[in-house]
Formats: structure tokens, sequence, C-alpha cells
């Protein structure tokens, strides 16, 4: 019993210990984080000047992390024009949504046109796909209604009744294309918001007759709004049927080449996307006779290529923002070192005054370590904060969200703790290394 007894002692003396040596080191950072305020508020001048090169770094690389996210997020919202389930066979690639690397212009202009007779051919043949739409594309058109014209600026649209799904722009006011429509080459359409806003501001546009490029065309429906606060023109074209367009603008471009058109798919529920776009591959493969070796004569995207092409394209200017940012830090933190190392000179005889009073040499390298950090991370608050302001000043011109990378703020942060730490060391280290008796005899 006396065992067990003084066993238990032996227990409670030594958790005694723990708890009285857990809260010694918390006393200890909590005045080390004091002095390291006092020290700073101590010098104010100098502590601007170092946080100088700290702010210019954080606020580098969150101004244009921000910035790019901002413009990032309105940009994928406006690249999505397809659904989800959606993707677009063209002849030509589309703005660098390239799939068919290292083939040149005049090796891609030799190749067929998509036609409707390939069209046909999905919508028989591909069994993971329900909607195959068409579209052929016509720009600088004007569209007018009893003497009141709108600017050449407008685009018209040949197309299918599959349009307002697999382009997710649906139609607000009427009635959208039908299959008869297209067989007979009926001349009706479907304006645009902005152009319907423009000609019929005040009465219903439906059953009224425009011209589009000189043509008579009866308004059957008027799209949705979908504003674009990239300057996008999806507010400013004309649907009509891909028969009439043909009619108007006839089967051949401006070089006598046949046209080629554009054809949107739309994946069945429940078929993965990849699945269907694998099998309307094979499908126009052999629509065109090619062999397993040759390669696609067609390319094809959807909206997460597009996204993924931006993205590419934007991952250099993060890379240099990054870099340049983390030169300026590396300057600075080279000038946080120096200061420090001043600082450890001209309080000599305060650290041989602690040191004689009992302090040992972790509590003078912490109570300096601390120092540097706490100015790194008061640098590293004031450049994320600057760094969100100048990234998101585009939204005050434009119709932008304001957007904040959090995650960003953090990494910054917690890199300016780093740079804090690794070039607050040694002079913390030299600090703690001084003799009491040397010290005290510094003049």
């Amino acid at each position: 019993m006396q065992k067990l007894f003084s066993c238990f002692g032996t227990l409670r003396l030594r958790a005694s210990a723990f708890v009285f040596s857990v809260q010694e080191n918390e006393m200890t950072l909590v005045e080390s984080f004091k002095m390291a305020v006092s020290a700073i508020g101590a010098h104010k001048l100098r502590s601007i000047l170092t946080l100088v090169g700290i702010v210019a770094g954080v606020s580098a690389i969150i101004s244009v992390m921000t910035g790019v996210s901002v413009i990032q997020t309105q940009i994928e919202k406006e690249l999505s024009v397809l659904s989800s389930r959606t993707f677009q066979i063209m002849k030509f690639p589309m703005g660098g949504f390239n799939n068919n690397r290292n083939l040149n212009f005049r090796e891609i202009a030799r190749w067929p046109p998509l036609t409707m007779d390939h069209v046909d051919a999905l919508r028989e043949r591909v069994k993971s796909v329900d909607l195959v739409g068409a579209e052929l594309w016509h720009y600088n058109t004007r569209v007018s209604y009893r003497g009141e014209s709108t600017e050449a600026n407008n685009m018209v649209c040949g197309g299918t009744p599959e349009y307002p799904e697999n382009n997710t722009h649906y139609v607000e006011l009427g009635r959208n294309l039908s299959e008869e429509d297209v067989v007979v080459g009926r001349r009706v359409a479907v304006l645009g918001y902005s152009i319907a806003n423009e000609l019929f501001p005040f009465i219903d546009p439906i059953g009224k007759t425009v011209k589009i490029d000189g043509h008579k065309f009866t308004v059957q429906g008027v799209f949705a709004e979908r504003k674009s606060a990239t300057g996008g023109q999806f507010d400013q074209y004309v649907l009509i049927p891909i028969s009439a367009w043909t009619q108007l603008y006839g089967t051949r471009d401006g070089r006598g080449r046949p046209r080629s058109i554009f054809i949107t798919v739309r994946s069945r529920q429940g078929y993965p996307l990849e699945e269907a776009l694998e099998e309307t591959r094979a499908v126009l493969r052999a629509e065109r006779g090619l062999s397993p070796r040759d390669r696609d004569t067609f390319h094809w995207f959807t909206s997460d290529s597009q996204i993924k092409a931006f993205n590419d394209a934007t991952a250099g200017v993060k890379t240099g923002a990054f870099v340049l940012g983390f030169v300026a830090l590396l300057v600075a933190g080279i000038g946080i070192m120096n200061i420090m190392l001043v600082s450890v000179t001209e309080r000599t005889k305060e650290i041989g005054i602690r040191k004689a009073l009992g302090a040992k040499r972790p509590a003078i390298l912490l109570q300096f370590l601390m120092e540097a950090i706490v100015l790194c991370n008061i640098g590293g608050v004031i450049g994320v904060l600057i760094g969100f302001g100048l990234g998101n000043i585009v939204t005050v011109f434009t119709d932008f969200a304001i957007h904040v990378p959090m995650e960003w703020a953090v990494r910054g942060v917690l890199f300016c703790s780093v740079v804090g730490l690794v070039f607050g060391m040694w002079p913390a280290f030299r600090a703690s290394r001084l003799a009491p008796i040397d010290a005290l005899r510094y003049e």
C-alpha cells in the first residue's frame, strides 16, 4: 500500500511539473509576443521601412492571383455556353481549342466539310446522344424594322430546333424553331434580347416583320436576356432556320469553299459525356472513310476544354507573379535579417541584463525570433488587404463579381511566417549566444 501511495505521489509530481512546464512555455510565448510588439513600436520608422518589402511582395502575388481569379470566374461562366452534357464538332479549330495538334491551316482547309448528312448519321446511329443540332454563322449583320435599324454588329445563326437546349439559351417570349421551319426553309426568326429591345421597346415583337440584311423575316420568338461582362454578343444575334440561312448567304464561303457546319451534340441522360464523344467520333470517322491510322478530320470542344485552355493560358501569368513576389519577399527577408542584426547590436546590454536575471538561451532566441515573425506577418496582412483591393479594381469598371481567394490569403500569411522564421533565425541565434558579462560590458 505504501508503494502504491508513493507511486501515486510521483505521478502527481510529474503531472504538476508537466502543467508548470506548459504554463511556463505559454507565458514565455505571450511575453515574447508582447516584447516583440513593444520593440516594433519603439522603432516605428525602421519597422515601416522593413515592412515595405514584405508588403510589396505579398501584395504583388495576391493582387495578380485575385485579378486572375476575378477574370477567370467570369470567363469560365461565359465560356460555359454549352450545357454540361454538350460538345461541339467543327472543321476548323475554335480560338485555340485544338485537339488535333501539329496541323497547319492549309492542311485543315483541305478536309471535307461537315454537312447535314453527318448530322443525320449521328441522329440515326449514335445511341448515347439525344440531341444533334447544326449551326452556321454570319457576322456584321443589320436588323431593321420600319425604318429603324441596328448597327451592323449583330450575328445571324442558321440553326435547328436543338439550338436553345444545346446552348443553354432559351426562348423567353414566343416560340422556338420547329422541324417544319427547317424542312421548308421558313422565313421566321428568334431575336436576341438586345435586338428586340432596340427595335421593339414598347410593343410586342411577335408576328412583326423585320429585315435581316434586307430580307424579310417574321419574328416568332425572343431569347431570354444573357448579359455579358466581357463584351460577348450573347444578346446580339438572330436565330433563323439553317435552310433559310443557306438561301441568304449561300452554301460556299467568301473563298469559294463549301461551308462546313458546326455540329452540337448532347449526350443522353445517364451516359457519360466521354462515351457520347467517342461514339460520335467513331461514326464521323466511318462516314469520312478514315482508317485507324488516320487522324480525325474535324475538331471538337466542350465548355470544360475551353475553360482548361483559358486556365493554361493564364498559368504563365500566375507563375510570373509568384516568382516576382517570391523575389521581393526574399529581398525583404534579407532586409529583415540585417535590421534584426542591428537590433541585436543595439540591445546588447538589454540581453545581458535579461541573462543576468536568469533568462535562458531559448527565451532570448524566442524573443528575437518572435519579433521577426510578427514583423513579417504584419506586412503579410497589410499586403493581403492591398492585394485584394488591387485585384478587384477591375470590378469597379465592369460587371465582374468581386472575388476573394482566401486560400491565397492563408498561403501569403503562412509564407510570411516562414520568411520571418528563416531570416530571423541567425540574428536570434546570435542574440542567444551572447555571454552575460560581455553583453553588460558592451558600450
